[in-house]
């Protein structure tokens, strides 16, 4: 497979550069200990990255011709990034920080599940004919997000435990 392949023109390759900053910085605040200038830092270098990414995604149609699902996943991607930074940015509702937590981590979760989109985009002999992707390429994606997301859940789940201490509110309703 050669790199003409992977990347398709200027747009395809700033999307790729976008995608690439921002998976390392989304998995590093996950990783960092939250609230610090450091988790601040990453999170905005993720958001920037991640806007960067939601807007080429939308100058890439070699797949569809046109609009396509992934061209709306960008776009629920971008819902979920508003969502988890605006409760941040005006300190609202009482339970902002739960909410921040929660649209951020479904918002770099969602970034894995494209990540595994994209990989399987990447098997065209298996998936895609004469042009068109078949069903074949569907389940294939469909398959693999679904493991990928089902396992973010499933860490969500494990966090949202913890994410009380940090909003103090959440605590004061449980007592």
């Amino acid at each position: 497979m050669n790199l003409e392949a992977l990347i398709t023109g200027p747009a395809g390759l700033v999307h790729t550069l976008f995608g690439v900053a921002a998976l390392l910085f989304g998995s590093l605040v996950l990783w960092k200990r939250k609230g610090s200038p450091m988790h601040k830092k990453l999170g905005y270098a993720y958001v920037f990255s991640m806007l960067g990414l939601n807007a080429t995604a939308f100058m890439i149609y070699r797949l569809f011709g046109g609009l396509g699902i992934f061209h709306a996943m960008a776009a629920l991607s971008l819902a979920t990034l508003l969502a988890g930074m605006m409760p941040m940015l005006l300190k609202k509702p009482a339970n902002y920080i739960s909410l921040h937590f929660n649209f951020m981590y479904w918002s770099v979760i969602g970034l894995y599940g494209a990540l595994a989109a994209e990989t399987m985009v990447r098997f065209p002999d298996v998936v895609i004919e004469s042009g068109v992707p078949n069903a074949v390429f569907y389940n294939m994606t469909g398959i693999a997000v679904a493991i990928t997301m089902g396992l973010g859940a499933y860490a969500i789940i494990r966090k949202y435990k913890t994410w009380s201490r940090y909003d103090p509110n959440q605590s004061e309703q449980a007592a």
